[in-house]
């Protein structure tokens, strides 16, 4: 445990629970039901409504092997091809052969996927598959329909939730094991202000964190806060390099910001073609599977192709699919790209890359634990290790949902184990962390409990822009340095007037000083992991070192928090992640792996 928090009020009010789950997507509300459906009292806290998270902006659908001649093992092959090198064989074997029975079962709560004139779920391609295995609903909606399933379960089974409410803080007990959270409620409702859900399990089920970059498919709640807390509570972090950018967003002009409108990839998998202004198509010969190649190999491509032609865009070409198609298969991006003023069924859309998905996250194992106990983590806020360094189209709402409800049974097998509720305290009580030299493993408590130096609002706009001209797309030394020396700054800044006299510079607690302040966190894990990765692999991609180097770089990067503020990175000694509980270890964090580096705050 660090001991560093979120500078805040302490809470006015709490709520008891066997286990709070913060966060309102697939992930989160699957895990809510299992846990229910067990006899656990459970909280759901959510920072906007109950369907406001990622999940419902997800088009393109969910990944899984049911169709005919499809099997997990090809549905495996896919993943390990385009997490290029650094997915986690045993986690991807889960995904895929726990995923087509937790399909069924997500039908079996509620939710209607389009259907064949036989009966059978339609299946569609996208993006590094090489059979039809994306389940779909609505056409383009099936996030949509998933969070409206899983939403109107939550509701019939009338579980606790928590709506319009940030999560700060992790709390622990005595021996340091997670003991619920603090969390900030805006608005009006049964409660107000700080709180707190004192609760022996804690799921983090938060989403993602692409409000770092200027443009994003992100809703705006998506602003880092799981990986920020997970951090503050000494827990560790692995491949926050790997930010995936989706290829075909729709280019809305240079100086839009903010969450912007995707094209689905499944566009591509029925037959649209990237083209250039002039109607060339650019990926032929690129890749076996051309607009089908994985998305990291798509995205850079355009972007090569857009620095080729001094141009802002490419364009995406389906006008051969002529208006019924369009109308059935994709009314919400038609929808969309009308809205601003372009027909795709008389004119190619202008597309651009823009960030998309985190692959990395909280370090978690196969039952989603991560390396404090009691906290676990699910979606897209964890690094279970199936997504290596670039995700396979569509296997995000497929992990959330295979490892939602492994976590559940984890949950509620510990939960039968233990009898006695723990003595709630701060995080402070047993704040602890390993020394840094290269050669021991000592543990040294944290004596104070910190507060994390809050930023003012206005600094999130020049942490976007500080990530997107450093740490987007096009990477390099140069960039990630000027990168890393502007964040640094903020958080000097944001440090010295944190600790001067109160005046007019002083940011005062409240969501969006939070959020300002997860985001630069946030931020400066990912520039710092980026700096290190000297290669280019997946959807990390290094302009000044251009080629994969496996010998060196087929490991993780795994970044840790210490009292003193400082990140610490281990490189690990495989592909493989090590126990986020080591045999015989004396506290919550696994061992470094290698040398840790620091970075200095």
């Amino acid at each position: 445990m660090t001991g560093i928090r979120l500078t805040a009020p302490a809470p006015g009010w709490a709520i008891d629970a066997d286990v709070v789950v913060v966060g309102s997507g697939v992930a989160g509300l699957t895990t809510a039901l299992r846990c229910a459906a067990a006899g656990l009292a459970t909280v759901v806290v959510t920072k906007a409504r109950l369907d406001d998270g990622s999940t419902r902006w997800a088009q393109g659908g969910i990944a899984a092997a049911l169709g005919e001649g499809d099997t997990p093992e090809q549905h495996l092959a896919d993943t390990l091809v385009a997490g290029a090198g650094l997915c986690d064989e045993a986690a991807v074997r889960t995904l895929v052969t726990e995923g087509p029975d937790a399909v069924r079962r997500l039908i079996e709560t509620g939710a209607h996927f389009d259907t064949t004139d036989t009966g059978d779920i339609a299946l569609t391609r996208e993006g590094g598959h090489h059979r039809r295995r994306i389940a779909h609903a609505g056409g383009d909606a099936t996030g949509a329909e998933i969070s409206r399933a899983l939403v109107e379960a939550v509701r019939s089974a009338a579980l606790h939730t928590v709506e319009n409410a940030l999560v700060l803080d992790l709390l622990t007990d005595a021996e340091g094991r997670t003991a619920g959270v603090t969390l900030h409620v805006m608005g009006e409702g049964q409660h107000d202000g700080v709180g707190a859900v004192h609760a022996p399990a804690v799921v983090l089920a938060t989403g993602g964190m692409g409000q770092v970059f200027s443009a994003t498919t992100n809703p705006s709640v998506s602003t880092g806060d799981g990986v920020a807390l997970a951090l503050r509570a000494g827990a560790e972090v692995s491949d926050l390099e790997f930010v995936q950018f989706h290829p075909t967003v729709l280019f809305l002009g240079a100086d839009s910001e903010g969450q912007q409108p995707l094209v689905s990839e499944a566009v591509r998998g029925e037959g649209a073609h990237l083209v250039d202004a002039s109607g060339t198509r650019f990926m032929v010969g690129q890749h076996e599977l051309a607009e089908l190649a994985p998305r990291d190999i798509v995205a850079k491509a355009i972007t090569r192709q857009m620095q080729l032609h001094g141009t802002e865009h490419m364009y995406l070409d389906a006008r051969h699919f002529g208006a019924e198609m369009w109308e059935k298969r994709f009314p919400t991006i038609l929808a969309a790209c009308r809205a601003h003023g372009i027909d795709p069924i008389t004119e190619p859309i202008p597309v651009a890359p823009a960030a998309h998905y985190a692959s990395g996250g909280i370090r978690t194992d196969l039952r989603g634990r991560t390396t404090v106990p009691g906290l676990y983590a699910c979606g897209e806020v964890a690094c279970t290790g199936v997504h290596g360094a670039n995700r396979l189209a569509s296997n995000s709402l497929l992990e959330g949902l295979v490892f939602a409800e492994r976590i559940a049974a984890d949950i509620v097998e510990d939960r039968s184990r233990t009898t006695e509720a723990p003595a709630l305290v701060t995080t402070a009580t047993r704040a602890a962390d390993r020394e840094t030299e290269r050669d021991t493993d000592r543990l040294a408590p944290s004596p104070l409990l910190a507060p994390s130096p809050l930023l003012a609002p206005e600094a999130r706009t020049a942490i976007q822009r500080i990530m997107t001209q450093g740490a987007g797309v096009l990477r390099s030394a140069a960039s990630l340095v000027t990168a890393a020396d502007e964040l640094e700054a903020l958080h000097n800044s944001a440090a010295a007037d944190a600790w001067a006299t109160a005046g007019p510079k002083r940011a005062e607690p409240g969501v969006e000083a939070w959020e300002a302040t997860n985001l630069l966190l946030v931020s400066r894990v990912l520039v710092a992991a980026a700096r290190q990765r000297e290669e280019t692999r997946g959807c990390h991609w290094r302009e000044d070192r251009p080629e994969r180097d496996d010998e060196t770089w087929r490991r993780h990067l795994v970044v840790r928090l210490t009292p003193d503020r400082r990140l610490v990175l281990s490189r690990t000694e495989s592909e493989a992640f090590p126990p986020v509980h080591p045999a015989g270890a004396p506290d919550c964090a696994a061992a470094p792996t290698t040398h840790p580096t620091p970075e200095e705050p």
